[in-house]
C-alpha cells in the first residue's frame, strides 16, 4: 500500500532527522497540525512553513524516535498510534532539562492525495 510505505518513509526520515527526506512525501500545500496537552497547538499550511518548523525542531533533541504501535488505513488516510521518545538537547519552559527523556503516546492522522501527504495531524 502506497500510504503505508509513505508513512514508514516519513517516520524513518523523522527519526533520522532528515528534513529533505521528510519533505519528499509532502504536498506543496501540506497542512501540519501538532496538538499537544503540554505545548498547545502548532499549525503550518505550506511545505515551506513545515520545512522551517522541522528544521528549527532539530536543535531541540539529541535523539528522537517515533515508533508505530498500531496502524489503520482507510483509502487515502490512515490513523497511527505512536510511541514517541526524545532526549532533550535544551532546557524546556515546562521545567524539563537538557538530557531528560521525553516519552509520549499519541495518534497521527495522515491524509494523502496523488501520492503526497496533504494533511498530517499529530495529537499527544
Amino acid at each position: 500500500m502506497m500510504i503505508e510505505k509513505a508513512i514508514r518513509d516519513y517516520l524513518q526520515a523523522y527519526n533520522d532527522k532528515n528534513v529533505p527526506a521528510m519533505l519528499e512525501v509532502l504536498d506543496e500545500k501540506i497542512v501540519f497540525e501538532n496538538i499537544s496537552n503540554s505545548t498547545g497547538i502548532v499549525i503550518t499550511t505550506t511545505i515551506q512553513e513545515f520545512e522551517q518548523l522541522a528544521t528549527q525542531s532539530l536543535d531541540y533533541f539529541t535523539e528522537r524516535r517515533q515508533l508505530i504501535r498500531f496502524l489503520v488505513i482507510g483509502g487515502d488516510s490512515a490513523a497511527v498510534e505512536i510511541d514517541y521518545q526524545a532526549r532533550l538537547a535544551v532546557d524546556f519552559p515546562n521545567g524539563m532539562k537538557a538530557g531528560d527523556m521525553l516519552q509520549l503516546r499519541g495518534v497521527s492522522i495522515f491524509e494523502m492525495k496523488k501520492n503526497r501527504f496533504t494533511r498530517i495531524s499529530d495529537y499527544s
